[in-house]
């Protein structure tokens, strides 16, 4: 609920809503978690998390040791090189937790230009301490985040944009096609922007945040710095669209904007939520259902709403169908190539989509097929998996109304499904993890 063009009355986001009207807006569109880590990973896989490798943040895996990257494995920007185009990524990474190996390092993982944060913990920080270019790393304020901080010198995604920019300058008059993965880490968790972008909504009258001291940096008034940070997403977005069109190839660029997880905190007077029930950590709707419109001015006509169930690990298959490639491994997505041409009975659907996830509010586990979303959530008196719950989304896009007990039939199908759709992996067991047992024994 974060974007006009879902319904945002206070955060002004003008180029994401002309996107939405110039091209498509995905009315049903899942990140591939409700944390950033495994939905990340669903993406460049092409892997539900019942399928990935990598089904949770670093410090979640039952043996707690970092998941890494297979220096083998089939990501997307390997597809991507594989079908002839030109691979960069600028911004959050967040896959190369290893540095020692660097196995994970998006230069072993198929691009072929990288400016950003190698590792999960480097992404929390807005004005860092470093970032890295390629192998090197590169210092701010003498690697002092806190300088960087208090004197807000070098915003992270500001570098990041200029890099973007860069690349489609060089890579405009080259014949051959590129792929950008171009990763903002605004506006995540702490709050806070260069005054340009906050002034604006600190002048509006609205009721004061203050902000607080912790573990994430945060500004004095949180309502203008998240919306300011918003704003200069939104910002940077319209750079993008306004530099193709000045390069001459904004009719044949194909431009997803999406996120990888619902919003973090609840601040009442943005609605974040719209009519979505959760948020950030939460397999409800609101947790992982996320704002996602595209723009390709030759194909996608002027607003078009795709209405199709789509999600995260539907990009690598979608991508390759494009670059008229097939994937070189099983995937659980399904190309959407067709309803961005508006070819919707050439449009495939998903017969089932999955999601888990298990970290403080673990395990829980979230299916939808076909109109119903199923839910299992963990139960501390049982120490398991509690019973199904079963929601209509086409009645109650809230979730409010558990439809369980009127429908054994369609219950005992879901709890099939939530079988067959996951295999077992050694380091994402669907168990209570000691890290959440902690955090539940200290709340208590």
């Amino acid at each position: 609920g974060e974007t006009g063009f879902n319904g945002q009355k206070n955060i002004e986001t003008p180029h994401l809503d002309q996107m939405a009207r110039d091209g498509a807006v995905f009315t049903d569109f899942y990140a591939g978690a409700p944390v950033c880590g495994p939905s990340r990973a669903t993406l460049l896989y092409g892997l539900h998390a019942g399928h990935n490798p990598i089904r949770g943040n670093p410090r979640w895996t039952q043996s707690r040791t970092v998941p890494e990257l297979g220096k083998d494995d089939i990501l997307l920007p390997k597809e991507m090189k594989r079908a002839g185009y030109a691979t960069a990524h600028f911004g959050k990474w967040g896959m190369n937790e290893n540095l020692e190996t660097n196995n994970g390092h998006p230069l072993r993982q198929g691009f072929d230009e990288f400016v950003g944060f190698n590792t999960h913990g480097e992404a929390h920080w807005h004005w860092p301490g470093h970032y890295w270019n390629g192998y090197e790393k590169v210092e701010l304020c003498d690697g002092d985040r806190n300088a960087n901080f208090k004197n807000k010198q070098t915003y992270a995604d500001d570098v990041f944009q200029k890099k973007a920019l860069d690349y489609i300058d060089r890579k405009a008059g080259e014949e051959q096609p590129f792929f950008m993965y171009l990763c903002y880490t605004i506006p995540h968790l702490g709050h806070t922007v260069p005054t340009e972008s906050s002034d604006y909504y600190s002048k509006k009258g609205w009721p004061k945040k203050p902000g607080f001291k912790g573990y994430y940096e945060m500004d004095d008034e949180l309502h203008a710095a998240y919306a300011g940070m918003i704003s200069r997403m939104d910002g940077y977005v319209g750079e993008i669209l306004a530099k193709l069109k000045e390069k001459g190839i904004s009719e044949n660029t194909l431009v997803i904007f999406t996120s990888d997880n619902g919003h973090a905190v609840n601040y009442p007077l943005f609605d974040s939520n719209g009519p979505l029930r959760g948020k950030k950590r939460d397999v409800t709707e609101g947790g992982i259902r996320v704002p996602t419109a595209a723009v390709w001015p030759n194909v996608i006509e002027k607003g078009r709403r795709i209405e199709t169930p789509l999600a995260f690990w539907d990009v690598l298959p979608t991508f390759c169908d494009i670059a008229g490639i097939a994937p070189q491994s099983e995937t659980d997505g399904i190309s959407f190539y067709p309803a961005l041409r508006g070819a919707m009975k050439e449009q495939k659907q998903h017969d089932v989509m999955y999601w888990e996830f298990n970290e403080k509010k673990g395990p829980a586990q979230a299916i939808r097929f076909g109109h119903w979303k199923a839910i299992r959530l963990w139960d501390d008196k049982l120490e398991a998996i509690g019973p199904i719950e079963l929601y209509d989304l086409e009645q109650d896009l809230e979730e409010v109304n558990n439809l369980a007990e009127h429908y054994p039939e369609v219950v005992e199908r879901a709890e099939k499904l939530f079988t067959e759709a996951r295999t077992e992996h050694p380091e994402w067991p669907l168990v209570l993890m000691d890290e959440a047992k902690k955090m539940r024994s200290k709340k208590k």
